[in-house]
């Protein structure tokens, strides 16, 4: 097996090719134009950020070829695949957090903890010219260890801010708009796993790493492609994050501070009844609303059906929480599943697929499983059953 692997790669090849690859996605990036506003600056950063990632590991795969012929050429390739692995986890785990999250770390949180991996680096780099003995072999463990460390730290880090992202998401999107962002989670999985997979190919005989160092190509062309696509479709993120979700408090003191003229009337009170005529109008638009079907019209963001009922997303999102005791979303689903109830027995010779995206659902996964949890039963059986699903 070994002499296959030897046959079909080499390690000089090996190296060629990820320092073409990295130095050509470096360099597409920098290409690629982000719409010079406040909202894309984060996504700008973001772009960047991974471009230079990319120079790095050309600079460093570059040096990994120079050295080629030295003595313990496979161990000295490992060490520097290592080192890639190490740069590369920190600076594209700090760009997709700042990317969800542009306050979550500050810039010289990262570059502290760049320029402390860096530092290991060279230092681990440097030992391989040390004689073996127990100070060789403590650097190296403690670089594992702490690389670890890193990418444990890391991988909490983003979880708390994907879900925080996420909570966002659902705040400004009446649909289930949030299953766009999976792909960030995908794809940082599988960013950290090939990052961490480096230790294992450390453990395999010096021939293997080569192996890993081509497949890195391939994760770093993979990566790229996905957050090129995202690019593509980046106004999810951008509408989304433009705007903090405010809270009750928040819209009573904005309320507050655009009617402080009336000094003489006390304030909370004007607030009141500055609210009991916003939601009278509002009822009255949602009746309408309600009326058209308009509920049946999926992909709106909550900031597009506020302009329809002539109102703010932050009046509706209030509305909801103190007069329904339920939020817009979920209150508009169940508009949508009644409807979807009531074609399914008017409309028998129609898929049900059709009939979910017609009552306003875009995924048939959501449709599906939105019906499952508020009728207790598949839509097929609610048809089946003449919309009387005790019988299951």
């Amino acid at each position: 097996m070994s002499s296959l692997v030897s046959l079909v790669f080499n390690i000089e090849l090996s190296l060629i090719i990820a320092i073409v690859t990295s130095f050509v996605l470096g360099f597409l990036l920098l290409l690629i134009k982000v719409p010079n506003t406040d909202y894309s600056r984060k996504i700008a950063e973001t772009k960047n950020t991974i471009a230079v990632c990319f120079f790095i590991c050309t600079a460093l795969f570059y040096t990994t070829l120079r050295y080629s012929g030295i003595p313990d050429y496979e161990m000295f390739a490992s060490l520097m695949m290592f080192v890639v692995t190490a740069i590369s986890s920190a600076i594209l785990s700090f760009s997709l957090i700042n990317l969800l999250d542009e306050n979550h770390i500050d810039g010289d949180k990262f570059y502290l903890n760049v320029g402390l991996v860096a530092a290991l680096s060279f230092l681990l780099v440097k030992s391989f010219w040390w004689d073996e003995g127990w100070m060789r072999t403590a650097v190296m463990i403690g670089c594992i260890v702490l690389f670890i460390i890193q990418c444990v730290s890391h991988i909490i880090t983003f979880n708390s801010v994907y879900i925080k992202s996420r909570h966002q998401i659902e705040q400004y999107y009446d649909d289930e708009e949030d299953q766009k962002l999976k792909w960030i989670r995908f794809c940082y999985a599988i960013m950290m796993l090939t990052q961490m997979f480096v230790l294992v190919y450390m453990l395999f005989p010096m021939g293997w790493m080569k192996v890993y160092t081509f497949f890195y190509s391939l994760f770093m062309l993979y990566f790229c492609a996905n957050f090129i696509s995202f690019l593509g479709s980046h106004k999810l993120l951008l509408d989304a994050f433009a705007y903090k979700t405010l809270s009750g408090q928040d819209l009573m003191e904005k309320l507050a501070r655009n009617r402080r003229k009336n000094a003489a009337k006390d304030p909370d009170e004007a607030v009141r009844d500055i609210n009991d005529n916003e939601f009278r109008r509002l009822e009255r638009s949602l009746a309408r609303w309600v009326e058209e079907k308009r509920y049946c019209e999926y992909d709106r963001s909550r900031e597009e059906i506020a302009k329809e009922l002539h109102t703010s997303k932050e009046v509706l999102h209030m509305y909801f929480a103190t007069r329904k005791g339920v939020d817009f979303r979920t209150w508009r689903t169940e508009l949508r599943i009644e409807e979807a109830k009531r074609m399914l027995l008017e409309n028998r010779d129609m898929s049900t697929h059709i009939i979910g995206e017609l009552a306003g659902f875009s995924d048939r996964a959501n449709f599906h499983r939105q019906f499952v949890k508020l009728v207790g039963c598949s839509p097929k059986q609610w048809r089946e059953s003449g919309g009387n699903p005790a019988q299951f």
